[in-house]
C-alpha cells in the first residue's frame, strides 16, 4: 500500500530476516518477554497500563537479526494502536478505505532511532453509536457489505471496528434501528467486534445490550412493563447477559419504552423513580449470575436522557459504581454535569453527545455541521467536571461524519493536545496532511465559513419549519428569516456559500485523480451540498418576494431554484458512485427524505414593455417599496456603502440612468440597459462632504415611463473627534453592535477568566464568561466603551450560546449594566423545559437573546459591562437599539469606527 512491497508476516519465534519488525503485547508473547529480561527494551512504563503502547528501535535484538523496531502494547488494544501509529506515519491515513484517502507512496522507508512511550488515554471508554442509519448505511450495508443477509452485518462491523482502532478508539454501540438487523441476530458480529478488541456498548434504549426495538415481540412477549410484565422483561435481559458474557461489554442500566419512547406511566401507589432502582437491581443480579464478579467490577452505565433526568433528580438512588453518563440535548449542549458530590463517585461520569441527529425541531442526517469549538467547549467542560470515563458520539451513518468523529476521538484520547488556540487549526490540518500542505490555508478558510455560515442555521433546517422528516411527515417550507432588505442578509449568505464553494471547486480541479474521491467526500460534497440548500431555499424565498414587486427575473429564479434542487440530487448520485460504486446507497439529501420535495415558487405574466422599478437597501415594506426611497443614513465613523436596486418590471430591455446634483454623492454606475436588474453602489466622498448631523441629498434615477427619487441622509459631525473613538462601537441609523471579543478592558478576579473560542458565532469569534469549573459569582467583568448619538431608553441585545446551567447547583446567569445603571441579572431561556418552543428556537439557530432596557442620560461616550455570573456562559453578539434595529436573523453587522 505504501511501498508497494509486501511484507512477510510470521508467527514463529525464529526471525530469518537481518531486519524485522516484532509486534506483541507484555505477558502474551515469549520474544516481547525475551527482549524485555535481555535487557533490550524497556517496557516498565506501560507495565500495567491501560490501552499504552511503547515503540523502541533496537540493535541486535536476537542472533542474526541486525535491527528491529519493536512495538509493545500493555494490553491488546495498546498493541494495536502502537501498530496503527506506524502505520500512519508512513503514510496510511484512518481513513484510507471509509473516505477514500491514498496511501502516501515511498520508494523506501527509513527510520531514525527512537524510544517512544504513549500516554494513557485521557478518557478510558470512547467510541461511536451507529444511529439513525435508515436512508445511508442500512441500504448501503444491505447492498455492497452485506447483501447474502440483508442488513448491517459483520463485513461491516469489521471495516467499522478496524476504523475505530485506527483512531484509538476502543468502544462501538451498533445500529439499532428496526431493520437494521439486530447485532446479536448473528455470532458473528461478537466475534468481530471482539476479534479486533472492541467493546460493544448501547444506546440509552437498550438495558444489558437488549433491543427493544427489534427484539422485543408484544405478540409473544406482552408489554415491556417491568411492572405488569416483570418476568418476560427480565427473561430477555437474563438471556442477552448469559449469551453475550464472555465478551468485553459496558451494559447500560435501568429502562425506556420500546425504541426511544419515554418511560411507561406508573399506577398509583409507585413512582418512576421507585421502579428505576427496582429495575437496576435486578439488572444488576443477572449480571453478577453471569459475570461472576462483584457489580463494582463491571463496566455499567446509566444515562439520563430526556424524561429520565427528571426522573434521576427525583432523589434517585443509583449505586455508586454504575457511570452517570450525561446527555447533551440532541443538538451539542449538554444538559447536566456532575455537582459537587457526583464527581464524587466511584463509577465516574461520562457524556453521550450529538453531531446527527432525527427529531424536533429539525433533524441534521445529512452534513457534518457542528463546529470542532462547540464539540471542544461542551466536551471539555464535561471533562473539567469529571466526565472522564465515558464518551459515546452519536454519528448517524458515519459519513459524513468523519471530522466530528476525527476531532472528537482525538480529543478522547488526549484532551490536552487542544485549546482554543488551536482549535480554528484542526480542520485545516488535518485536511493538509490528506491533500497537501499549500492548501492548508485555503482549506481552514473553507471549513471555518462552512461551520460559521451552519451554525447559524444548519442546511437541513433551511425549511423554516419547526418538525423533522420522517416516513409519516413532511416539512412545510416557509420564508427563512434571513432578510434580503436588510443588511444585506440573505444575499450575503447566499455569496459566502458561493465563495466557498468555488474555492473548494478549484482546489478540487487542481489535484491528482487518484485524491479526487476523498476531497470529493470530506470537502467538495459538504460544501456544495450546504452551498446548493441556502441557494435553492432562498432563492425560492426571492422568487416569492420578487413576484410581489413584478420584477422581471422572478421567473428566471424559480428555473434557479429547480436547478439547484435538481443539483442536489446530481451531486449526491455523484457521492454514491464514486469508485464504480462502491458508496452506492450511503448518501441521501434531505430534500429527498421521505420523498423528493422542491420548494414553492412563483411564475408571473409580464407586460412586453420594460418599465422601471427601484429598491433600496434596509426599505422595510413587505412588497419591496414604500411611498418614497430613502438610503439607510451614511455615517463618518462607519463609512458603510449602500446599495440601490434597479429592475425591470417589462419583456423588453430597461434603459436607465441615474444622476445626482451632490457632488458628494458617488455612485458606482450612472447608466445600464438591463433585462433583469443592475445594482447602483452609493457611497460618499468624505473629503467632498459638509459637515453636519442632519444633511440631505438626492439621486435621480429615470426609466422609459418615469423618474424615481432616492433620498440620501448624511451624519458628518464634528462633534467627537474620529481618533479619539477609534475602534469603538459607535451608534449608526440608531443600533450599536458589537463584537463581544473586542472589548475595551476586563477585570479578572478570584481566578474568573474571560475566554476568546474562535470558531464559534455567527461572526466568528466569541466570549466565555468563566471556565466552567470557576465558582466565583459576580466577579469578574468585560467593559465595552461606545459612542451613541442618542440619549434616552435603549434595548439591549445579548446573543448568548443556548448552553445548560452547569450543574443542578447552579442557572446560567449573568449580569448587563450601562454607566452607573444598575445591573440587569439575565437568565439563558434554554435552561427551560427540552422540547418547549423557547429550547427549541434556540437550538435551531444556536443563540439564545436575552434584552434589557437601560436608560442613557446624554449623548456620548458610554461604558456597557458584562458580569460574569454562573460559569461557562457564551456571548456572541451584542446589540444596543435606540429604535433603529431592523428586522433580521443575525441582527446587525458590527458598527465599529474606522
Amino acid at each position: 500500500m505504501v511501498s508497494g512491497t509486501r511484507p512477510s508476516v510470521s508467527t514463529s519465534e525464529k526471525i530469518n530476516k537481518n531486519t524485522a519488525v516484532i509486534i506483541g503485547t507484555l505477558g502474551a508473547n515469549k520474544m516481547i518477554g525475551q527482549l524485555i529480561k535481555a535487557g533490550k527494551i524497556n517496557a516498565e512504563t506501560i507495565r500495567g497500563g491501560w490501552e499504552q503502547f511503547t515503540i523502541q528501535t533496537v540493535q541486535n535484538p536476537f542472533p542474526n537479526v541486525r535491527q528491529a523496531l519493536v512495538i509493545v502494547g500493555s494490553d491488546r488494544r495498546g498493541t494495536a494502536y502502537g501498530v496503527f501509529t506506524v502505520s500512519k506515519c508512513i503514510g496510511v491515513s484512518p481513513w484510507y478505505w471509509w473516505s477514500d484517502v491514498p496511501a502516501i507512496q515511498h520508494e523506501s522507508l527509513f527510520l531514525a532511532p527512537l524510544h517512544y512511550v504513549s500516554k494513557q488515554p485521557s478518557v478510558k471508554y470512547r467510541g461511536i453509536f451507529i444511529n439513525d442509519e435508515d436512508w445511508g448505511l442500512r441500504l448501503w450495508a444491505k447492498k455492497k457489505m452485506d447483501a447474502e443477509l440483508n442488513v448491517i452485518g459483520p463485513n461491516t462491523y469489521a471495516k467499522v471496528c478496524e476504523l475505530l482502532l485506527r483512531l484509538k478508539a476502543n468502544m462501538l454501540a451498533p445500529a439499532m434501528h428496526p431493520g437494521s438487523g439486530t447485532f446479536y441476530q448473528f455470532p458473528e458480529n461478537s466475534k468481530t467486534a471482539d476479534r479486533y478488541g472492541i467493546i460493544i456498548t448501547t444506546s440509552h434504549t437498550e438495558p444489558l445490550l437488549f433491543n427493544n426495538a427489534s427484539e422485543w415481540k408484544h405478540e409473544m412477549n406482552g408489554d415491556w412493563n417491568y411492572l405488569t410484565n416483570k418476568k418476560g422483561v427480565l427473561d430477555v435481559l437474563d438471556r442477552r447477559v448469559s449469551q453475550t458474557a464472555q465478551y468485553e461489554n459496558a451494559y447500560t442500566m435501568g429502562m425506556r419504552g420500546i425504541h426511544d419512547t419515554g418511560m411507561a406511566d406508573v399506577p398509583d401507589g409507585y413512582n418512576k423513580t421507585q421502579v428505576l432502582e427496582n429495575v437496576i437491581s435486578d439488572q444488576r443480579d443477572i449480571l453478577k449470575k453471569y459475570l461472576r464478579k462483584p457489580a463494582n467490577d463491571i463496566l455499567q452505565i446509566f444515562v439520563p436522557y430526556k424524561e429520565v433526568l427528571d426522573v434521576y433528580e427525583n432523589s434517585m438512588k443509583l449505586p455508586d459504581d454504575i457511570t452517570l453518563v450525561w446527555p447533551d440535548d440532541n443538538y451539542g449542549y449538554i444538559k447536566r454535569l456532575s455537582d459537587s458530590q457526583e464527581i464524587k463517585r466511584s463509577g465516574g461520569a461520562g457524556v453521550y453527545y450529538h453531531i446527527s441527529y432525527l427529531g424536533h425541531p429539525n433533524d441534521y442526517l445529512w452534513l457534518n455541521t457542528t463546529p470542532p469549538a462547540l464539540i471542544y467547549e461542551e466536551m471539555y467542560k464535561a471533562y473539567q467536571t469529571g466526565a472522564q470515563r465515558y464518551w459515546l458520539l452519536n454519528v448517524g451513518d458515519i459519513k459524513p461524519g468523519e471530522h466530528g468523529i476525527q476531532f472528537f476521538l482525538d480529543m478522547a484520547w488526549d484532551v490536552n493536545s487542544f485549546n482554543y488556540a488551536n482549535i480554528p487549526n484542526f480542520e485545516g490540518t488535518f485536511l493538509s496532511s490528506i491533500f497537501g500542505e499549500k492548501y492548508k490555508t485555503e482549506l481552514t478558510e473553507i471549513m471555518s465559513q462552512y461551520y460559521q455560515l451552519a451554525f447559524s442555521r444548519k442546511p437541513e433546517a433551511m425549511s423554516w419549519d419547526f418538525r423533522w422528516n420522517s416516513m409519516f411527515t413532511q416539512e412545510n417550507i416557509y420564508d427563512t428569516d434571513f432578510s434580503f432588505q436588510n443588511y444585506n442578509e440573505a444575499q450575503g449568505r447566499i455569496d459566502q456559500y458561493n465563495t466557498i464553494a468555488t474555492k473548494a471547486a478549484k482546489i478540487m480541479s487542481s489535484l491528482p485523480e487518484k485524491y479526487l474521491p476523498a476531497f470529493y467526500e470530506l470537502v467538495y460534497y459538504p460544501v456544495k451540498g450546504a452551498d446548493l440548500m441556502n441557494r435553492k431555499m432562498l432563492t425560492a424565498q426571492k422568487n416569492r418576494w420578487y413576484a410581489l414587486q413584478g420584477r422581471s427575473i422572478t421567473n428566471q429564479l424559480s428555473n434557479d431554484v429547480k436547478l439547484y434542487h435538481d443539483s442536489i440530487g446530481l451531486i449526491t448520485e455523484r457521492y454514491n458512485n464514486l469508485l464504480n460504486g462502491k458508496w452506492n446507497g450511503i448518501m441521501t439529501a434531505p430534500d429527498r427524505l421521505p420523498k423528493p420535495q422542491n420548494v414553492p415558487t412563483t411564475q408571473i405574466t409580464l407586460p412586453e414593455q420594460p418599465k422601471l422599478g427601484v429598491f433600496v437597501s434596509g426599505e422595510g415594506a413587505s412588497y419591496g417599496f414604500n411611498s418614497f426611497h430613502l438610503l439607510p443614513g451614511f455615517n463618518v465613523y462607519t463609512k458603510k456603502s449602500y446599495k440601490i436596486e434597479v429592475y425591470n418590471k417589462g419583456k423588453k430591455e430597461l434603459n436607465w440612468n441615474a444622476e445626482t446634483q451632490n457632488e458628494w454623492i458617488k455612485l458606482s454606475k450612472t447608466t445600464g440597459s438591463t433585462i433583469y436588474q443592475d445594482d447602483i453602489w452609493v457611497t460618499i466622498d468624505w473629503e467632498k462632504a459638509p459637515v453636519g448631523t442632519d444633511l440631505k441629498g438626492e439621486i435621480k434615477i429615470t426609466g422609459p415611463d418615469k423618474t424615481e427619487t432616492v433620498y440620501v441622509s448624511l451624519f458628518n459631525p464634528t462633534v467627537a473627534d474620529r481618533k479619539e473613538i477609534q475602534g469603538l462601537a459607535v451608534e449608526d441609523n440608531g443600533v450599536i453592535a458589537i463584537d463581544p471579543t473586542n472589548f475595551t478592558r476586563k477585570a479578572e478576579k478570584n481566578g474568573v477568566k474571560i475566554n476568546v473560542i474562535n470558531g464559534l458565532s455567527y461572526e466568528g469569534k466569541s466570549l466565555q464568561l468563566g471556565n466552567v469549573t470557576d465558582n466565583s459569582f459576580n466577579s469578574s467583568s468585560v467593559e465595552y466603551d461606545f459612542y451613541s448619538t442618542n440619549a434616552g431608553s435603549a434595548t439591549v441585545y445579548i446573543y448568548a450560546l443556548p448552553v445548560f446551567p452547569k450543574s443542578k447547583e447552579h442557572t446560567t446567569q449573568y449580569g448587563v449594566t450601562i454607566d452607573e445603571s444598575y445591573t440587569r441579572w439575565m437568565n439563558i431561556a434554554t435552561a427551560s423545559q427540552e422540547d418547549s418552543f423557547a429550547w427549541k428556537n434556540n437550538v435551531i439557530r444556536n443563540s439564545a437573546i436575552n434584552t434589557a432596557t437601560i436608560s442613557l442620560a446624554k449623548p456620548g461616550k458610554h461604558t456597557l459591562k458584562i458580569i460574569t455570573g454562573d460559569p461557562g456562559i457564551i456571548i456572541q453578539k451584542i446589540v444596543i437599539d435606540f429604535g433603529g434595529m431592523k428586522r433580521s436573523y443575525m441582527g446587525p453587522p458590527n458598527t465599529v469606527v474606522k
